[in-house]
């Protein structure tokens, strides 16, 4: 673990505390049997905000091998809905970049390729890059050739030494978890070819602090973007963030379009005026998310401790990912209120949550086995879950929503 003196975009020493979780287990680290018998890793969570350029980050840094390494058991393409996400995302650029058998599409964190399936389909060369073995394997039987490597500025030297640029560099949900954010954006200024495009995907900071998600706060996400931030960074390489379009997974992000010139669209311009109307890039903007957070734990808790004292068996849904963990940890959550945790997820079947340490069963546990209540941890896919789950709410079963504030459905 290191911890930073520093801004890790502009290098400025001026950060102040939003929010501190105090020392945490990590996230997608899953346990055997046998682990939960001995001593679990936990590392400081603390968030920060610069008030030179407006990043908001993690004091901490994990080391990414104990992060992506082993069993790494996160697979894009389990989730339907963000499947069909980015299938309509491969469309839509395709047809506006006008990409054919002679352009290159480059994917950093391209996980399991989902992302690059349809262009790849469409006969347009693509190259994926992810350091976990497992999602890259299962890209490469998918017919995505994938590197096994960090995205970076030594990947992006030695591909355009080889005369491999990208006439569209693609990232999603990754420039948030990179713990240097200039090496991803000198990467990404050396392999864009002249009038390449970058199109990133990160989780929007505004929305997270708006919507009271504490719990998209955990070690994999190292940074949480705006508008502002990010227009910040790119600048600083060269590069212009040319737009940004506002979009609906990880319960709000940010589209953004990074290029070496461009106007920048009406949207973008929009979207940075209300930033500075709002204070986003101000302290005062998050002064207030570390009681609001405390305030959903409190509620949260005692809706769970409530029922069960009633009698209720309670079952979690999707209680391994990331934002899980997080939630979980911080309310203090674990098998004295849950009963089990269930994931769609088969690399996760078997394995046990970190911190919480529940057993991960298939969905089919909620039919055989079925619990009064279920906690939503991936509240984020709440439509995509209630649909999934209809047969256990129409017999009965109830589904509580933790965020933004804790109801039941």
């Amino acid at each position: 673990m290191t911890t930073t003196t520093a801004c890790r975009s502009c290098g400025s020493s001026d950060r102040r505390v939003v929010l501190s979780f105090g020392d945490t287990p990590l996230s997608d680290v899953l346990l055997t049997a046998e682990q939960l018998q001995v001593p679990e890793a936990r590392y400081p969570l603390e968030l920060m905000v610069c008030e030179d350029c407006a990043l908001v980050q993690l004091r901490d840094s994990v080391d990414p091998v104990v992060l992506y390494g082993g069993h790494y058991p996160y697979y894009s393409s389990v989730s339907p809905g963000l499947v069909a996400h980015f299938e309509a995302c491969a469309e839509q650029l395709r047809i506006a970049r006008g990409l054919g058998p002679d352009s290159l599409v480059v994917e950093a964190a391209s996980n399991d390729g989902v992302l690059l399936r349809p262009f790849a389909d469409a006969g347009i060369p693509v190259l994926g890059i992810d350091p976990a073995h497992g999602p890259a394997a299962a890209a490469e039987a998918a017919g995505v050739p994938t590197m096994v490597d960090y995205f970076g500025l030594p990947v992006a030297e030695r591909l355009a030494a080889a005369g491999r640029r990208a006439d569209l560099l693609l990232g999603a949900n990754v420039l948030n978890l990179v713990d240097d954010p200039n090496d991803f954006a000198a990467a990404t200024a050396r392999l864009l070819t002249d009038d390449g495009v970058a199109v990133l995907e990160v989780p929007y900071v505004a929305d997270t602090v708006d919507q009271g998600a504490f719990d998209n706060v955990f070690h994999q996400n190292v940074t949480y973007w705006s508008a502002t931030s990010a227009a910040d960074l790119f600048a600083r390489h060269g590069l212009a963030l040319v737009d940004a379009e506002r979009i609906e997974t990880f319960g709000g992000s940010l589209r953004l379009s990074i290029a070496r010139h461009g106007v920048v669209s009406p949207r973008l311009d929009a979207l940075l005026g209300d930033e500075r109307a709002r204070g986003v890039d101000t302290f005062d903007y998050f002064a207030g998310f570390a009681a609001r957070t405390a305030a959903t734990r409190e509620a949260l808790v005692d809706l769970l401790r409530s029922a069960r004292a009633n009698g209720a068996r309670i079952a979690a849904y999707g209680a391994a990912g990331g934002m899980a963990t997080t939630l979980l940890s911080y309310a203090g959550i674990d098998s004295a209120l849950i009963d089990y945790a269930v994931d769609r997820n088969p690399h996760k079947h078997g394995w046990f949550t970190a911190g919480s340490h529940l057993e991960i069963h298939p969905p089919d546990r909620l039919v055989d086995d079925p619990p009064d209540l279920l906690l939503l941890c991936a509240w984020n896919y709440e439509r995509e879950v209630l649909a999934q789950q209809h047969a256990f709410r129409a017999a009965g079963g109830r589904v509580v929503v933790p965020i933004p504030h804790p109801r039941i459905v």
